[in-house]
């Protein structure tokens, strides 16, 4: 029992820097564009985390209790050696400044682990192909909705002032900022209640077929709206100011575009990247503006985050399994 007790510690803990980590990918535009101050738009991307719950149905989070490792497989130490693997790596794209995938470093850690505990047969394939994939189709997604929805933008606003345009676009990013944190609480937390919920079937105290409880939806929602809160300002920078410079009409565009990716990834529970979804977008339209708009090194280097992400923390978990078998 007190092995769970430290797994649904560590899930919280991953939740809670999903949320610092990923808290750039909600407030990076809205803040750069000046429409919001930084404490102002980390409380108003809290809020929209944490009610998430109230909106999107937990097919998520059944996806990653059940479809990238087989749950006949998982034991407590795979999950907890998936866990670190995830924090570890979380903490280093932080400190590097490199919007990665939170998403992708558990799935990649609970893959890493699984293999070395039960071979290759343990691992779903069809479920982490899916995943995969959206390493590619999120942004792509992101970007050619962003890049539609500012090309009609600017077709709409091609007569009025740019002061007009400004006025009237400060105010809707807030609210596309706010669906952005919406979707980004949807898709996100569910994966630590995923985590959670597999932990309890493996420990005898839920089956399958139980539905997930209210403690582990509103402690994992609390968990990722409280990192969102403390920020990670590091990767703001990054996504808000090195990829493109973003005006307010282009912050509500990418903003719009990445919500309408995440809510139709949630709906069908797909775990994506929300900061790979954001980043699309804001490339999208910063290539509406021309290519040389955007800052193609940057990019190059964030691109190279998101492809390693997954086989680094399915490393980092294949040995931490091995350290937790030895010592426990």
């Amino acid at each position: 029992m007190i092995v769970l007790y430290i797994v649904v510690a560590l899930v919280l803990i991953f939740d809670f820097l999903n949320g610092f980590h990923d808290s750039a990918n909600s407030i990076a535009t809205v803040v750069s564009t000046k429409v919001l101050s930084p404490v102002a738009a980390v409380i108003l991307a809290a809020f929209f985390n944490f009610i998430a719950f109230t909106v999107f149905p937990l097919k998520v989070a059944h996806t990653i209790g059940k479809g990238v490792v087989n749950p006949d497989v998982l034991n407590l130490t795979v999950i907890s050696s998936a866990l670190v693997a995830a924090i570890i790596w979380n903490l280093l794209t932080w400190w590097w400044g490199l919007p990665s995938s939170s998403s992708h470093t558990l799935v990649g850690g609970l893959v890493g682990a699984a293999f070395v505990h039960a071979g290759a047969g343990s691992i779903v394939y069809s479920g982490l192909l899916k995943i995969i994939a959206f390493i590619f189709v999120a942004p792509v997604l992101g970007m050619v909705i962003s890049y539609i929805i500012s090309t009609i933008v600017v077709y709409i606003v091609r007569n009025f002032t740019p002061s007009g345009v400004d006025k009237v676009f400060r105010r809707l990013q807030l609210i596309s900022s706010s669906t952005l944190s919406l979707g980004h609480g949807g898709n996100d937390a569910q994966k630590s209640m995923g985590i959670i919920w597999a932990a309890l079937i493996v420990s005898g105290l839920a089956t399958k077929d139980d539905p997930i409880a209210l403690w582990i939806i509103l402690s994992c929602q609390s968990a990722i709206a409280m990192g969102t809160l403390f920020g990670g300002w590091r990767i703001v920078k990054t996504m808000g100011q090195k990829i493109t410079k973003v005006k307010p009409y282009e912050g509500f565009c990418s903003e719009t575009a990445g919500a309408l990716t995440l809510f139709g990834s949630t709906h069908f529970g797909i775990p994506v990247s929300t900061t790979h979804t954001i980043t699309g977008a804001i490339i999208g339209v910063g290539a509406r503006k021309g290519v040389s708009a955007v800052k193609w090194g940057v990019t190059t280097k964030i691109f190279w985050a998101w492809i390693l992400t997954i086989p680094v923390s399915a490393s980092i978990g294949a040995v931490m399994y091995c350290f937790f078998n030895m010592i426990f």
